[in-house]
């Protein structure tokens, strides 16, 4: 008989040893039968067994952070040629890579409530259904304006799917179970940022079918109709029985925020800042500012606000935010910029470039495994190591290419890109652990959504700020001089993320270790966030 998990609370006295903790309210789940009456109320009582499908189910779930960190990175590598082949204007690109970051930023926590309200599985398959629509568009688009709604789409699609990704982790599986399926999600988050370069690269090398770019969209298609009839098939509903009300208004306000200050920065270079972009600037500060008011009135008045204001009351939550922001900001924007100088600046295939960024790709996963060590014995200073190790290779890179210009060659590169790949994995894995070791149970889903939401965010304020002083003065100079100039901006966002380390508390070790695969999963995804996900990862960051 087909059953449907409600994250109900066990009654007193009713043991429940081997039940899972519900993604949102941290008590144990049931399965209750999808027929009405006497026998469900009678059912609710028994604790939860295992799924003996979930091991079989999990691959299909795992697909869905893949595919959405793979599509955030394989644009990078393929920017130019989409240039090429669509006479796309820069802003038209800045838009293509950014557009997807934005609205996956702004749909993240309304994806996660919304799982939790209507049932994970059924939000999975319709962000999943949205994603591959979107992926095929984006792989036919005939035009700059199609692509960029294809993106746009795309990031719905994944706000909706991935924040379920933790959430149905948490679920499925017994505690004994879980922190193995955990580190799983956290093998697909490594595998799904290197090989959106190095992959990418090669698909557009190989010009499969003639089709150039294409087929970096059009592979979604297949993998995709495959994880929804798995996930169809073997995956039960699950939802939470006292799920928080929307804040509609809210949400509303802090999407047309983020619009309103992302849009003009991307288009406003190459339109030659018009009124209209430092109108639009000044209207998304002042929504945002009037959002975080409606928020604090909201919680006076008992309403359920996004974002609690007691989160913003504490030290270690500020720190986490600022490391986020100046870390996502330089990353989106690097990328970016180091691509487009590799194979525009120095003329290198999208392959040959896609594979200048594996030896980063690989120290990123060798720190990120060695990080949780190394937090159980340092703590939150293992991030201030990253910065430091980061910044490090970014001056070098810069000072190098100051130098050299075009010339610099492959191993004059790798040193300084190896010294990033190894900051940055020491930094995101424990980001998000770091912050909730120390956060109150009723708000760390509160807390780690909103350090994801602003990852995302900086992720698209890096491409479409740093990006348009990279056009500039590439503009003037070459590729070469708008890297120069998109690095110095980038030092500038890691010593910002460096100052959010130090700020961090020192205490709390053993949970940011407890919590560091499965929180520091939500970081990079960049981040399965929303009620029911980072419910999840608050209790395990809890242990």
């Amino acid at each position: 008989m087909a059953s449907t998990r409600v994250d109900e609370p066990t009654p007193a006295g009713a043991p429940s040893p081997t039940s899972p903790p519900s993604a949102t309210t941290g008590v144990p789940p049931v399965a209750v039968p999808a027929r009405p009456g006497p026998a469900r109320a009678a059912r609710a009582t028994q604790p939860a067994e295992p799924d003996p499908r979930r091991w079989r189910v999990l691959p299909a779930v795992l697909v869905a952070t893949f595919m959405s960190l793979f599509d955030i990175f394989v644009v990078n590598v393929a920017a130019p040629s989409i240039g090429q082949d669509l006479r796309a204007s820069n802003a038209g690109l800045e838009l293509v890579v950014a557009g997807y970051s934005f609205t996956y930023a702004a749909g993240l926590i309304t994806g996660g409530r919304l799982g939790d309200r209507s049932g994970r599985r059924r939000l999975f398959l319709a962000g999943m259904a949205l994603f591959t629509a979107a992926s095929a568009l984006c792989g036919v688009a005939p035009s700059e304006a199609t692509l960029v709604a294809g993106r746009l789409a795309q990031g719905v699609g994944a706000a909706l799917m991935v924040p379920q990704a933790l959430a149905i982790i948490n679920v499925i599986f017994p505690p004994a179970e879980r922190a193995r399926a955990f580190a799983y999600y956290g093998v697909t988050v490594g595998l799904g940022a290197v090989s959106g370069q190095v992959i990418g690269g090669l698909l557009v090398d190989l010009d499969v079918l003639g089709l150039g770019w294409r087929p970096i969209f059009l592979v979604n298609v297949p993998i995709g109709i495959v994880a929804m009839a798995v996930v169809w098939r073997l995956l039960p509903e699950s939802k939470a029985t006292r799920p928080e009300p929307l804040d509609r208004l809210g949400l509303a306000a802090l999407a047309a925020g983020l619009g309103l200050v992302l849009v003009p920065l991307t288009l406003g270079r190459d339109e030659g800042w018009p009124l209209w972009t430092w109108l639009a600037l000044g209207a998304g500060v002042l929504v945002l500012v009037s959002f975080g008011r409606w928020e604090v009135r909201l919680a006076r008045t008992g309403g359920h606000p996004i974002v609690p204001p007691m989160v913003l009351r504490s030290r270690r939550t500020i720190a986490g935010l600022l490391v986020s922001f100046g870390f996502f900001t330089f990353f989106g924007s690097f990328l970016l910029a180091a691509t487009i100088f590799l194979q525009e600046g120095q003329h290198r295939s999208p392959l040959n470039a896609g594979l200048v960024f594996g030896p980063m790709g690989i120290a990123f996963a060798l720190s990120s495994m060695a990080a949780r060590g190394l937090v159980a014995r340092f703590g939150p200073r293992t991030l201030t190591a990253g910065a430091v190790i980061s910044g490090v290779g970014l001056a070098g890179l810069l000072a190098m290419v100051a130098t050299d210009g075009a010339g610099v060659t492959t191993a004059e590169l790798v040193p300084s890109l190896l010294a990033i790949g190894v900051g940055n994995g020491l930094i995101v894995p424990a980001l998000v652990a770091a912050v909730l070791a120390g956060a109150p149970a009723d708000v760390s889903g509160a807390v780690s959504g909103l350090l994801a939401t602003t990852q995302q965010a900086s992720a698209a304020l890096g491409v479409a700020g740093v990006g348009t002083v990279f056009f500039a003065a590439a503009a003037r100079g070459g590729p070469a001089d708008g890297l120069v100039a998109a690095l110095v901006f980038d030092l500038v966002g890691i010593a910002l993320a460096g100052v959010g380390t130090l700020l961090l508390p020192r205490g709390a070790a053993a949970a940011v270790v407890t919590g560091s695969v499965v929180t520091g999963s939500v970081v990079t995804g960049p981040a399965a966030t929303g009620a029911g996900a980072t419910g999840a990862a608050g209790a395990a960051a809890r242990g």
